[in-house]
């Protein structure tokens, strides 16, 4: 896991970077905030997220433009992106005026998912394209993973049940206007390699039976044999 800010040759950049305009405000100088560089790493992000997504989820897993879409503004919007500014420290390094500070300006979501982005576009002005890319994936790719694959074991391939259980939903609304139900099973064998068992049922009938080794799993195996029960895959 990453967990500090990349090394910078040129320290200027880093120092515009971490600077918020209440620090200029209170403090004389020739000095620049932080915003523009908040604008070029915004796009920056916003490339280098796209390119990620569409390498790992679209050709290696065929997820849908939306889906892509969906995914990207899970992982750019502002609370993901402060957790990864609280994750690398920037919180602590950021400059600010004594009233942002004093008004929790260290925690606040706001200014530490800008001042992330200033520094992604500063890191990208002080290297290149190249040494970014691969910043930009060991940070992301984790977070998307869990988004997509909640139930994969940290570094184990993904799963290809992606999204299963919603495009049966949809099936199952668009024929009877209903949900489908699942059943599980508190699963069996010893604790530490447990296998359940679920169950997929629309009006009482049943169109799928899935297993795995977590109950979100079999239910996903369960929506696929569904899937292929209607047709569909």
């Amino acid at each position: 896991m990453i967990d500090k800010i990349p090394e910078f040759k040129n320290q200027e950049l880093l120092k515009q970077a971490l600077t918020h305009r209440s620090y200029l405000n209170e403090n004389s100088g020739d000095e620049e905030d932080n915003e523009s560089l908040e604008f070029l790493g915004d796009a920056v992000l916003g490339f280098l997220v796209g390119e990620l997504l569409y390498r790992r989820y679209k050709e290696e897993h065929d997820l849908k433009p939306k889906e892509l879409t969906r995914l990207r503004s899970l992982l750019v919007d502002e609370k993901q992106l402060a957790k990864f500014a609280l994750q690398l420290g920037i919180g602590e390094k950021m400059r600010l005026g004594k009233g942002a500070e004093k008004d929790g300006g260290r925690q606040n979501p706001a200014l530490l998912s800008d001042t992330f982005e200033a520094i992604i576009g500063a890191y990208f002005l002080d290297s290149n394209l190249t040494k970014v890319r691969p910043f930009v994936k060991r940070l992301f790719q984790p977070v998307a993973d869990d988004l997509i694959f909640p139930d994969s074991e940290e570094n184990s391939p993904p799963n290809d049940l992606v999204d299963t259980k919603g495009k049966f939903q949809q099936w199952a609304l668009a024929k009877f206007r209903e949900n489908p139900k699942y059943e599980s099973n508190d699963g069996e064998g010893p604790d530490h390699a447990k296998v359940f068992t679920a169950e997929v049922r629309v009006r009482g009938k049943l169109y799928g039976v899935g297993k795995g080794n977590r109950k979100q799993e079999a239910e996903k195996r369960a929506a696929e044999k569904a899937l292929k029960k209607v047709g569909l895959i």
